[in-house]
């Protein structure tokens, strides 16, 4: 069986986060939502949970990041650079900020940012299948 990973983020307005997430097309998964929490679905094996700010605090006793500070980004790999694009521009238009870092063009990779409503930070990149295959540690050497 795959191992499955489950991204939990505490969220202000659950309603906000919905529309944001599924902007980005990810799907509800209503058997793990409920007014306090909503399961999104990335892939077969990644799941979002957006959580409010009272059911995070029941799974654990520190405090959540104030607005404006970053503890992670979390990569989104992308068919090409018009996906990552068009990410972007779903997050602005449904309540996301657009590029909080600077995009990057390095050729063989592409990537933005989009922060959701509370301010976590999704980064959609595209990086070359050749590239990706035979690391960044061989275009360094060569």
């Amino acid at each position: 069986m795959p191992k499955k990973v489950f991204i939990n983020l505490p969220v202000t307005d659950l309603a906000k986060s919905l529309a944001f997430y599924s902007a980005l097309g990810m799907e509800r998964n209503p058997k793990f939502s409920d007014d306090t929490a909503a399961c999104m679905i990335l892939s077969d094996t990644i799941y979002v949970m957006l959580l409010t700010h009272a059911k995070w605090q029941g799974f654990t006793t520190r405090p959540i990041c104030p607005a404006g500070s970053s503890e992670v980004s979390l990569a989104l790999a992308c068919e090409g650079k018009a996906e990552v694009d068009r990410l972007v521009a779903a997050g602005g238009a449904s309540g996301g900020q657009i590029d909080v870092n600077p995009p990057e063009d390095h050729g063989f990779m592409y990537q933005r940012t989009v922060a959701d409503p509370d301010g976590h930070i999704w980064e959609p990149f595209w990086m070359d299948p050749a590239m990706a295959e035979a690391g960044v540690h061989e275009e360094a050497a060569s």
